[in-house]
């Protein structure tokens, strides 16, 4: 942890809802001019998407029916751990991009699918601001967790996820029912072991949980909307945490737990809003105060 170039790192599965948070973390560094350079957590996975491919016929072929994107052997978490503690010791770091689609491919240059070149970030930012699926893993070889000074957990139950990933595969990629149950099927030993372990780590978790049927998510016409969802936002210290205040800021909430609030799904974004803010500044205060 470094109080001079402090790091946030946003951990979440896939469908979890990241990008959205990335958003409102980005209008607060805009509200309260912050500069943050950021690390995109698919631009340190090992293989493009050609070769990733590629790699899950040799390993079927082999007999391994759990080759996924959450492992070790697909990521590399030693450049990632290396990555957070250059940028914890310098203020800077080396990353890349991973190109999606079209569009991005039309702004780096490169086809969809594939890495741009290694390059460093740009220097004299405030903070370092990680999203991804590996923001605060650790295995027997790395610990990336330790070099985050803020790090949040953002996941819906499970049932959700799948939905979700049901969704979007079959409606964005064209998948069958079939097909997007075998990936889920195929992710899960490694969700186990290097997913759901990250969420101990974190410093805050928030997690979007439906409050309409969804007992057969392979099923499911829709995905529940926030206004059918409450969001359970857990402290893993909650000394400092002024709890009436959000209590009386978030309306229909309550605390379930000593350290957990449960909010309307609707307010997740006014309730990131009010709980990250301070921690933020209080970062960035922390680190003008040593020039």
């Amino acid at each position: 942890m470094s109080r001079k170039h402090p790091i946030i790192s946003i951990t979440g599965s896939s469908g979890a809802g990241t990008t959205s948070v990335k958003k409102t973390f980005e209008q607060i560094f805009f509200r309260e001019k912050v500069n943050a350079a950021y690390i995109e957590g698919d631009a340190f996975h090992r293989y493009d998407r050609a070769e990733m491919r590629t790699q899950m016929a040799k390993e079927a072929e082999r007999g391994n029916r759990h080759f996924s994107h959450f492992s070790p052997e697909t990521n590399l978490f030693e450049e990632l751990e290396r990555a957070f503690r250059d940028y914890g010791e310098t203020g800077t770091a080396t990353t890349r991009h991973y190109v999606h689609d079209a569009e991005e491919s039309a702004l780096h240059g490169v086809a969809p699918g594939t890495f741009t070149e290694w390059q460093r970030l740009p220097e004299n930012s405030d903070l370092l601001f990680y999203e991804g699926l590996h923001g605060a893993v650790v295995t027997d070889k790395v610990n990336v967790a330790r070099y985050a000074d803020l790090k949040i957990g953002v996941v819906p139950v499970i049932n959700l996820e799948w939905i979700q990933k049901l969704h979007r595969d079959r409606s964005a990629r064209g998948y069958s029912t079939e097909a997007v149950t075998d990936t889920i099927l195929r992710r899960m030993p490694d969700y186990i072991h290097y997913i759901c372990p990250q969420f101990t780590e974190t410093d805050i978790n928030f997690q979007r949980v439906p409050t309409v049927d969804t007992s057969n998510p392979f099923i499911a016409r829709w995905i529940p909307t926030p206004d059918e969802s409450m969001v359970v936002i857990r402290f893993k210290n909650p000394r400092g945490i002024d709890f009436p205040y959000l209590l009386s800021m978030l309306p229909h909430s309550w605390m379930s737990r000593a350290n957990s609030i449960v909010c309307p799904g609707a307010k997740l974004d006014l309730a990131m809003q009010l709980i990250l803010t301070p921690l933020i500044m209080q970062l960035i205060e922390r680190k003008r105060n040593l020039k």
